[in-house]
């Protein structure tokens, strides 16, 4: 039996047979909907889950692995060796030796094992360091079968992973010490919590699992979240232009335009005041302009890439001269929206447009060669399964690309709430960033399937002339404009090494800065936050090791950084700009509409 960190055992409530009995008639009745509704979902052709394609992945793995048996039986050794050495230990402090290391410790940053039982208590020691040993000893195996070629070797190690964590003795009852102490605390009411947990968690994926990450009723998108005061003042079938009012009497001559990504929401940028980037930037004197772009649904399935550049970036250009009456502007995209500036910079050199000036890219890649474990989910078979799945509803569910990227991160992103939500019966804590997390996007058919097999599958981005757009031929050595690529060290989603690449792929001058952190932190870094350092150098080798090797590691947040490089290029002023001062007029006040459309709408 466990004992409370007081060191006395732990007090048995015994459960409230009323409770049980309403519960558990809940269970059933609840259960029975469930099931019925998602085995009528199965007969039509939303049900089916694309083929993954492991099994093949795998198969050719054990077929390696025979080959030099003598590698696989030193690694069965070595794993034999060290369990003994468990064994030993364990047995030891069983006797009262105090005096004993651990033959295995969890990564630095693990929040699995963070209770105290795991250590003082000798039984969950033991299974912590048994399961640890036996990851070591998987991961292991799978990485010594040579001969792989580097998509099999990717999604062979990704699924081992996954198959790993999800193993892990956190995530089961009787093998969890803090759920054994809740358990006897409050005489198992907070599995029964826990299980109403799954049941709506169920019944809110409508038979399909989808884990309640944050207390979504505490946000309101435009209320408390994405709140910087500004106007719609221009739409599109794809995209809201917002202007946002000036906070300086003076403002840059040169507005700017951000363009996120359309897999998630733009208000990942102006989530609180106090970590906006969007309101930081007013602040700074810019005139600010985002595209809040549409949730598309099957009316927009035909909507290819180069209607995002037309309708998106193109008309957002068209609307901030009428709006402001200037024709240069500086411009940032993130990730998927870095990818779209930069394949419309290539355009509009070779049409001579030159209203661009400058062009920052936030965690955007140009060179999908190394794409990093995103690449797993695309193979030949899953992109037709996808695209038939697409085919017949006319987008991708954003329920589906949510799903991918939380299994980057399943430790975090997935078995944390299962262990919260389900074992510990608890509810999930109000947190803004989860909340937007899940606020998913759908994607049109034409332009995904475009995205992912001609980026992501073929790299032909990065091939001059490859792509061919608005009947023009994309050749990105052509973007000449000063460029700013912000990368992040941890970044899961588009890996640094990767977006580096663009360095050496622009004529332009170009600075390359690294932030510590992630995709989303190591942007989303205000200076105040006092968090995450960046790396800066001006020279630009060829490859991004040899450019961090002779890089300075700088305090705090890159964003002081890019202001002084994109005032550097210009630092005219004009009287502050108001929304609907110009051309354009008002249509309703920020966030918009468009922002609001659920992808369960």
């Amino acid at each position: 039996m466990t004992q409370s960190p007081g060191g006395k055992p732990p007090e048995y409530q015994v459960p409230d047979p009323a409770l049980v009995s309403r519960t558990m008639a809940e269970v059933a009745e609840r259960g029975q909907r469930i099931v019925q509704d998602f085995l009528k979902r199965q007969s039509t052709t939303d049900g089916f889950s694309a083929p993954l394609n492991i099994g093949s992945a795998f198969m050719e793995m054990t077929a390696k692995l025979m080959t030099n048996p003598a590698a696989l039986m030193q690694a069965q050794l070595g794993f034999w060796q060290d369990y003994l050495t468990l064994w030993s230990n364990t047995t030891r402090r069983m006797l009262g030796d105090p005096n004993v290391d651990a033959v295995i410790e969890e990564a630095k940053g693990d929040k699995r094992f963070k209770d105290e039982a795991w250590r003082e208590n000798e039984v969950f020691d033991f299974i912590r360091q048994s399961y640890l040993l036996s990851a070591r000893y998987f991961t292991n195996a799978v990485h010594s079968a040579d001969g792989l070629d580097p998509k099999t070797a990717q999604k062979v190690d990704f699924y081992t992973r996954q198959f790993v964590d999800a193993m892990s003795p956190a995530n089961f009852v009787m093998t969890n010490p803090e759920v054994l102490r809740r358990t006897a605390e409050t005489g198992g009411t907070n599995l029964l919590k826990g299980l109403s947990n799954l049941l709506a968690d169920l019944e809110r994926g409508k038979g399909k699992l989808r884990i309640r990450m944050t207390d979504d009723s505490k946000f309101k998108v435009g209320e408390n979240i994405a709140v910087t005061p500004g106007k719609v003042v221009f739409q599109t079938p794809l995209m809201q232009l917002i202007q946002y009012n000036p906070t300086t009497e003076k403002v840059l001559k040169r507005p700017l335009v951000i363009f996120p990504p359309w897999i998630n929401k733009f208000y990942i940028l102006d989530l609180r005041p106090k970590n906006s980037f969007i309101r930081w930037a007013v602040e700074q004197g810019h005139t600010v302009f985002v595209a809040s772009w549409v949730n598309p649904d099957e009316a927009l399935a035909e909507k290819g890439f180069d209607d995002y550049m037309k309708e998106g970036v193109l008309a957002a250009l068209d609307a901030i001269e009428a709006a402001t009456g200037e024709r240069e502007v500086n411009a940032i995209g993130y990730c998927l929206g870095g990818t779209l500036l930069a394949t419309t910079l290539a355009y509009m050199a070779t049409k001579r447009d030159n209203r661009i000036k400058s062009a920052t890219y936030f965690v955007t890649m140009t060179d999908f060669e190394e794409a990093g474990e995103l690449g797993v989910f695309i193979d030949e078979e899953q992109l037709k399964a996808l695209e038939e799945r697409m085919d017949k509803r006319g987008f991708l569910d954003g329920r589906e690309m949510a799903t991918t990227f939380n299994m980057l991160r399943a430790n975090d992103l997935i078995w944390s709430f299962v262990v919260n939500n389900y074992l510990l019966g608890q509810d999930p804590f109000p947190f803004d960033l989860l909340y937007w997390n899940d606020d998913s996007t759908r994607m049109p058919a034409k332009m995904h399937s475009f995205y992912l097999r001609r980026m992501y599958q073929e790299n032909d981005l990065v091939k001059p002339g490859s792509i061919e757009l608005l009947d023009t031929k994309i050749d990105l050595r052509k973007v000449k404009v000063p460029t700013y690529m912000i990368s992040t060290r941890e970044d899961h989603i588009a890996p640094w090494k990767s977006t580096y690449r663009g360095t050496q792929i622009f004529s332009g001058p170009v600075r390359f800065v690294l932030a510590a952190s992630g995709h989303i932190a190591g942007v989303v870094n205000p200076p105040d936050s006092g968090k995450y350092s960046h790396w800066v150098n001006e020279d630009l080798p060829p490859t991004p090791d040899d450019w961090f090797a002779s890089a300075t590691e700088l305090a705090g947040s890159w964003w002081p950084d890019w202001q002084r490089w994109v005032t550097g290029l210009n630092r005219a002023e004009v009287p502050a700009r108001h929304p609907g001062d110009g051309k354009l007029k008002v249509i309703e006040d920020a966030p918009g509409s468009y922002v609001r459309v659920m992808a369960m709408d």
